[in-house]
């Protein structure tokens, strides 16, 4: 296996084992640390072992996430562009 999948499984223990600790906000802390380190590793997974995988393995760090993204999602949709007011 290679470092960059070595380090994305890695990076999904920690990301479970950060789940499971208790939080007083809600692991908003934690969530921020994880998006910040695997991004990166996302992008190396890209770089060393296609498109494919590096879209697998975000599918993978979505679903540990999905909290963060269904938040950007919402806040997405509330401030896009919607024509000129009448």
């Amino acid at each position: 296996m290679s470092l960059s999948l070595i380090l994305a499984c890695f990076w999904a223990v920690v990301a479970n084992i950060l789940a499971m600790t208790p939080s007083s906000d809600n692991h908003w802390r934690n969530a921020y640390a994880l998006i910040a380190v695997g991004i990166p590793i996302i992008g190396y997974v890209t770089a060393q072992h296609g498109p494919w995988a590096g879209l697998i393995v975000m599918a993978a760090g979505c679903s540990v996430l999905r909290w963060p993204l269904i938040y950007l999602m919402r806040w997405l949709r509330q401030n896009t562009y919607r024509g000129p007011a009448e």
